[in-house]
């Protein structure tokens, strides 16, 4: 390893002079002892054939073969294996920052079409090229509403998911921004920044968009808008793009969208790619409306996000190309199909639903959550997320069949 690293000794002590100090433990006096860690207890080193065999060792260990009703804003989507072949060419993998005004051609345009698609499946007039994930697209869609209205509160539905929540609650408190959850919303709410709901919302539920006298921002699950209506009532419509193309990977990494109407245009954070003509008359994109810190004074920023999700965007668009629209559509009725298939066949072995109208994701009232849970581990089926001893939230995608479904009914 030694010849990886890039400061000698010499350098070392040139480095530490400069700033006045004799030694590296100098930089950390201010640490109280009690709280620094002498020791890490580390295996000893390996070379780097014997480091490879023992992380696919490590890796073996994973259990990647359950089948799986587990939802809750994750979801086990069909990816065409060309996605990842593309997404992983050298051009676009290790392309210059996408977070830079100079972009390559090939990855604005990219996010030129991202954005389009976005548009066209929510109804909006404008979307950014992607946030980090949707719980910060809803965080950062109050902070937007907040600028827009100059109002301090706003009110967030009960029935958002709670990851999604606790991540707007921190933005609120850093922003001393007034945070208020409800179940109903009150019959006036002009004296607040926005109304934000969730549809499907967390348990599935397909809900009626409200009328409201301020800012509407609606948190959807894009596949979800293959089959129900956009929400084109909404001022701000938020959401994560993990059934894009995406698979789960243990937790990510996924992306975010906001998208919203075009007199909202200069407060929407995160990039924007914009399609022109060159001076030569041939088309071009660049990166439009600047409104990030690093390139407008800090004071008139709308936000702090200083990367993009661009390669994640790649792949929700290759995966929107590739199915196109009658795929696309095919793919989330075969995910409601299912969904309501295992939901009526629960229910004639007594297994109550407590939703009415879902999409893909439901809610079964049992008598015994970790039990049941427990049962349909030990025949390799993950049967869904516990809500609590007696209810638990269980999805389908398209990648469960018949067979599954009637396995999962056997372990009931």
């Amino acid at each position: 390893m030694k010849n990886f690293l890039v400061h000698s000794e010499d350098i070392k002590h040139e480095m530490l002079e400069s700033i006045g100090i004799s030694s590296i433990e100098d930089l950390f006096k201010q640490i109280p002892a009690q709280a620094r860690m002498t020791k890490i207890n580390l295996e000893p080193a390996l070379s780097e054939m014997e480091t490879q065999k023992r992380i696919k060792s490590l890796a073996r260990k994973n259990n990647t073969d359950f089948t799986t009703f587990l939802g809750a804003g994750v979801y086990n989507k069909f990816v065409p294996a060309c996605i990842s072949q593309v997404a992983n060419r050298f051009e676009f993998l290790t392309a210059y920052t996408p977070y830079q005004p100079e972009i390559s051609q090939g990855t604005l345009q990219v996010m030129y079409e991202f954005q389009t698609m976005i548009c066209r499946l929510t109804g909006m007039d404008i979307s950014n090229a992607t946030v980090y994930d949707g719980a910060t697209a809803c965080a950062e869609a109050i902070l937007m509403a907040v600028r827009i209205s100059k109002k301090d509160k706003v009110l967030v539905s009960n029935k958002l998911n709670p990851e999604y929540i606790r991540v707007i609650n921190t933005y609120c408190q850093s922003g001393n921004i007034e945070l208020q959850m409800f179940d109903k919303i009150p019959e006036h709410t002009s004296d607040f920044a926005c109304v934000m709901v969730q549809n499907p919302d967390f348990y599935g539920e397909l809900t009626q968009i409200p009328s409201v006298d301020t800012i509407l921002v609606v948190c959807t699950n894009v596949s979800a808008l293959a089959l129900i209506e956009p929400p084109v009532q909404a001022d701000i419509v938020v959401g994560d793009i993990q059934t894009l193309g995406l698979p789960m990977s243990f937790g990510g990494p996924y992306a975010g969208f906001i998208a919203c109407k075009e007199k909202y245009l200069r407060q929407i954070p995160g990039r924007l790619a914009g399609r022109t003509v060159d001076a030569d008359g041939n088309t071009a994109y660049c990166l439009t409306i600047q409104t990030r810190e690093q390139h407008i004074k800090r004071e008139k920023a709308t936000s702090n996000i200083c990367s993009n999700q661009a390669l994640m965007g790649l792949c929700a668009t290759l995966y929107l190309t590739v199915t196109g629209e009658k795929g696309f559509k095919q793919a989330s009725y075969l995910s409601a199909l299912m969904a309501h298939k295992l939901s009526e066949k629960l229910a004639q072995k007594g297994i109550k639903t407590l939703n009415k109208n879902f999409f893909n994701e439901f809610v079964i009232e049992v008598s015994d959550s970790d039990k049941l849970l427990t049962k349909l581990k030990e025949n390799r089926i993950i049967g869904g997320l516990k809500l609590d001893n007696n209810h638990i939230l269980v999805a389908a995608t398209e990648m469960i069949t018949d067979e599954d479904i009637d396995k999962y009914l056997q372990c009931t």
